[in-house]
């Protein structure tokens, strides 16, 4: 049974992988560079934005994990399309970079994700006790912040290496 009824249509997968990326990227995007300023700048005071840009937040890591846990599925499905040398077998140039590309893109799907988990249950919950009972705030603050500009650079990354031609993958066939 196939996962993915339209698996061999390589031009479909590869335009719903960079759907999906574009989709990831773009809501971090909208998310931390648009929604969350806006909020602290209409609404004035930072214990009424806050909560809110909290749960905005939340809202784009989850999303993220489920984007990218879709995005590893329809990659995994492009790096079965071009199987590992067998022992003994020659393998082609052409062959060797599709698969290395598809891996390091899947690394950076994994590394968004990683990033997604580490800013939602680990420093979002620093950040609400350092407000709550006295902390270093701008130290949860900026790391949380790092920590969303990696997850940005990690799908914008996967959004360019996917918009690439699709040749790499089917010159390895």
């Amino acid at each position: 049974m196939k996962l993915w009824p339209f698996a061999t249509n390589e031009p479909v997968m590869q335009r719903l992988a960079v759907l999906i990326a574009s989709l990831w990227w773009g809501g971090i995007s909208g998310v931390s560079f648009v929604a969350v300023p806006t909020l602290f700048a209409s609404l004035g005071s930072p214990a009424v934005a806050g909560p809110v840009a909290a749960k905005l937040f939340t809202l784009q890591s989850l999303a993220g994990l489920g984007l990218g846990l879709v995005l590893l599925l329809v990659l995994r499905r492009q790096r079965s399309e071009v199987p590992f040398a067998q022992v003994g077998e020659a393998v082609s140039p052409a062959r060797l970079q599709a698969n290395q590309r598809v891996l390091t893109t899947m690394g950076f799907v994994l590394a968004a994700m990683l990033l997604a988990l580490l800013q939602e249950f680990g420093v979002a919950p620093k950040i609400v006790t350092a407000r709550t009972i006295g902390g270093n705030l701008p130290l949860w603050h900026g790391l949380g912040t790092l920590m969303v500009l990696g997850q940005w650079l990690c799908s914008g990354a996967v959004v360019w290496r996917l918009s690439r031609s699709a040749e790499a993958l089917n010159g390895a066939k």
